[in-house]
């Protein structure tokens, strides 16, 4: 009886702990909030001089001049602040990398040519220190991708803020990466193999083939897959990763980022994605400027490279500033990315810098909100400022494209995001120094 009354106890004490996990797993309700008399950039609409935006848990509720005021909800007055959508990184390695040149802290790249299996998002650090620096510079949002090969493998878009990747995610598998074999250049300055060999035009067309095959035995592999499913008496063809991982790409079901730079490059990128019918946006194009037409006409939108670095010897000296504007100009979306985890923070920079060197300044900001949130097909959710979007939220003092501009409120997902980093810790720690 004594053990019973033992065992009943236990029970009771067991259910309680699972009572009060499960109470805390729950999800607090989240709080209202009500920014007053701000300069609303909605991005997908006109600006509004003095208007309200109200934040109720996840999402907008509603906003404009005469957006109703909740009297449960937290106040911020507006005066004198802008508030933007939530800027959107289009390519990064946030969370796969800490410090460079530490081997141990870059998780980006995977052994072999052809990796469609890998995915981003079960590698992703959510406590990265590079994580709080970024988005208190107006970023809430960034794709994550690996690197290495010619199909690196699956990309993550993630928001900026939450305990585990699995709470940062918005989709886990949302791009697949691919390196498109480079031609040489004609100089000879293209980046070397391990072996210390510079690619050949033949070596190059036998990756491209390699590519080509791939993707087409990965069609077949879908279409036996089929084919068992209708008929199970058909013999279903035996489990392969790689190729199970290639169905959504070659279904069109999934996006292909294809990392290309070169005119002529891009111009075989062109071909292939022609020939095999995937969907694509093109990573990079250094000299997109080039082959602009070309790209409108195949209705292929472009993630520009960082505008941080040197141009080619024989281009003239502002073709990396200028390459944005004439791409949009010329009738291409075009969408910013740094490709980077440490200067990620740049991004609205690379946005502004464009916008400095002839790009429309609407059509600049679009390039870090509304653009990469419709290439990546998730509009619905992020990208502008509208009613039922998640409220990834920036208010600022300023123009966000601005250095000088600074960052007062940050919202991601409804949640206000606190503004301290390493870098601010640091500051106060040093500032009372005697």
């Amino acid at each position: 009886m004594k053990s019973k009354r033992i065992l009943m106890k236990k029970n009771h004490i067991f259910n309680g702990i699972i009572g009060l996990l499960l109470t805390l797993a729950v999800p607090a309700a989240g709080e209202t909030w009500a920014i007053r008399s701000a300069r609303l950039i909605p991005v997908s609409g006109p600006v509004v001089e003095k208007g309200h935006l109200i934040v109720r848990e996840d999402f907008i509720e509603s906003l404009g001049p005469d957006a109703v005021i909740p009297a449960d909800a937290s106040l911020i007055e507006g005066d004198g602040l802008w508030v933007y959508p939530g800027l959107i990184d289009a390519f990064s390695t946030l969370g796969l990398t800490e410090v460079g040149a530490v081997q141990a802290t870059v998780d980006v790249t995977e052994t072999g040519l052809y990796n469609p299996h890998i995915r981003a998002i079960a590698a992703i650090n959510p406590h990265s220190v590079h994580i709080p620096v970024t988005r208190v510079n107006g970023i809430t949002t960034a794709l994550v991708a690996p690197d290495g090969g010619v199909v690196s493998g699956q990309c993550a878009l993630i928001n900026l803020d939450g305990w585990t990747a699995h709470e940062m995610v918005l989709e886990p598998s949302i791009a697949m990466r691919i390196n498109f074999p480079a031609l040489p250049s004609p100089s000879g300055s293209r980046r070397r193999g391990r072996g210390g060999e510079t690619p050949t035009e033949k070596r190059t067309e036998e990756q491209i083939q390699g590519l080509k095959d791939l993707l087409l035995k990965a069609g077949r592999y879908a279409d036996a897959i089929g084919a068992h499913y209708k008929d199970p008496g058909l013999r279903a063809p035996l489990h392969d990763v790689m190729l199970e991982a290639l169905i959504p790409l070659v279904r069109g079901e999934r996006l292909a980022i294809i990392c290309v730079n070169t005119a002529k490059d891009i111009e075989n990128a062109v071909a292939f994605v022609r020939e095999t019918g995937i969907r694509a946006v093109f990573q990079g194009v250094v000299e997109g400027w080039k082959v602009a037409d070309l790209l409108r006409e195949n209705n292929i939108p472009v993630l520009v490279g960082s505008l941080f670095r040197s141009v080619g010897p024989r281009d003239p000296y502002d073709a990396i500033y200028a390459n944005p504007g004439i791409l949009s100009k010329a009738g291409v979306k075009v969408a910013f990315l740094t490709g980077s985890a440490a200067d990620a923070r740049n991004l609205p920079y690379q946005a502004g810098t464009a916008a400095a060197f002839g790009m429309d300044r609407d059509e600049a900001l679009k390039g870090v909100t509304l653009y990469p949130a419709q290439i990546f097909g998730v509009d619905r959710w992020i990208g502008s400022l509208e009613p039922g979007k998640l409220a990834n939220v920036v208010v600022t003092d300023g123009d966000i494209l601005e250095m000088r501009t600074q960052i007062r409120y940050l919202f991601i997902k409804g949640n206000r995001v606190s503004l301290e980093t390493k870098d601010t810790e640091l500051f106060e720690k040093f500032r009372k120094r005697n």
